[in-house]
């Protein structure tokens, strides 16, 4: 684990009580949408919205994660999909 995500770490469970509900968002190309769509489950309540020039869509994903770890674990998965922006 790199400096930037030990601080990440350290914030989560500073502000965070385990287990909870996680909101992830990302921006990310329209093309890429469902390569966000499959860091999440079906159980898990997701919403998109597009852009107004349908360039992009918004994703945000409730999550009910046990840990920093599984935070974590889902903003490195994202991290490989080209364009995504995290919010």
């Amino acid at each position: 684990m790199d400096a930037a995500q030990q601080r990440f770490k350290q914030a989560l469970e500073e502000t965070h009580t385990w287990p909870c509900s996680y909101m992830f968002k990302f921006i990310v190309p329209v093309r890429q949408e469902t390569e966000v769509l499959n860091l999440f489950q079906e159980e898990d309540a997701i919403s998109t919205r597009m852009s107004r020039n349908g360039h992009y869509v918004s994703v945000t994903a409730k999550r009910r994660v046990h840990s920093s770890e599984e935070v974590i674990a889902v903003y490195e998965a994202a991290s490989r999909i080209q364009g995504i922006v995290p919010l």
